[in-house]
């Protein structure tokens, strides 16, 4: 640690660390978060001030999202979350492109499958017929964000050949005619199987979350039922709800 707190200065020692910090946080070494902070106890005896100092710097970056703590392993940058809103429903490749991140398509794979009986019940399908089955795994150059399976209703005419690089719903309106209006959803925190933490490169003690969509027409047909594993170190959702006077 090559900074030194000058005791003379107006600006607050708790200041001038911060400062220190936020310069540290955009070099090379750090700016990735592969690379743990300097500790609490290390930092305050080398500057020979108090925890409380340290800590009064550290929170303020935290606070401002830029740094997280993780009990046990340390302080790092933080790894910056793609946020989605409940209220707001566009298409996942849009969505990022809204925020300025390249998509990366890790997996796109279409095949006709026998389902699982919740599948068929959703779409409100014989358990006798197969379906189309399609599985993404999407995220930026960094990392993979997300692992995605979706089922069409036979009606839709899906064959296969279609090019599901391209935006889902714009494809399903200019190729098969059929515009979704409707998303009827379910979230709840899950813990992955060996199957999921291997697709998204994670370890099985990481929990995700875990949306289940199931997607009508403007009649309120079944067209899709929908399942995704977002990786939570960089997916969230937000939502706004306002109170009724």
């Amino acid at each position: 640690m090559d900074f030194k707190l000058d005791q003379n200065s107006p600006v607050p020692l708790h200041a001038q660390i911060e400062e220190y910090l936020r310069n540290l946080i955009v070099s090379k070494d750090y700016k990735n978060g592969d690379k743990l902070l300097p500790k609490e106890v290390t930092m305050s005896k080398k500057l020979g001030v108090s925890r409380n100092t340290i800590r009064q710097a550290i929170n303020k970056l935290v606070h401002e999202g830029l740094i997280e703590r993780k009990k046990g392993v340390g302080t790092k940058v933080a790894t910056k979350k793609i946020s989605t809103r409940l209220d707001n429903w566009i298409s996942f490749t849009k969505e990022m492109r809204n925020q300025g991140i390249e998509v990366v398509n890790y997996l796109v794979n279409v095949a006709l499958v026998d389902a699982d009986d919740e599948v068929y019940k959703a779409l409100g399908v014989p358990d006798t017929k197969k379906i189309w089955k399609l599985e993404k795994i999407r995220g930026s150059k960094e990392a993979k964000y997300l692992y995605s399976i979706s089922y069409f209703h036979p009606r839709v005419g899906i064959t296969g050949n279609e090019n599901f690089m391209t935006p889902l719903y714009e494809l399903l309106e200019e190729e098969h005619d059929t515009i979704v209006s409707t998303s009827k959803e379910k979230l709840r925190a899950v813990m992955p199987d060996e199957k999921i933490a291997s697709m998204l490169d994670i370890e099985k003690n990481v929990a995700l979350l875990k949306r289940e969509r199931l997607v009508t027409d403007i009649g309120d047909r079944p067209v899709e039922y929908n399942i995704v594993y977002y990786h939570t170190d960089y997916f969230t959702y937000d939502i706004d709800i306002k109170r009724e006077l």
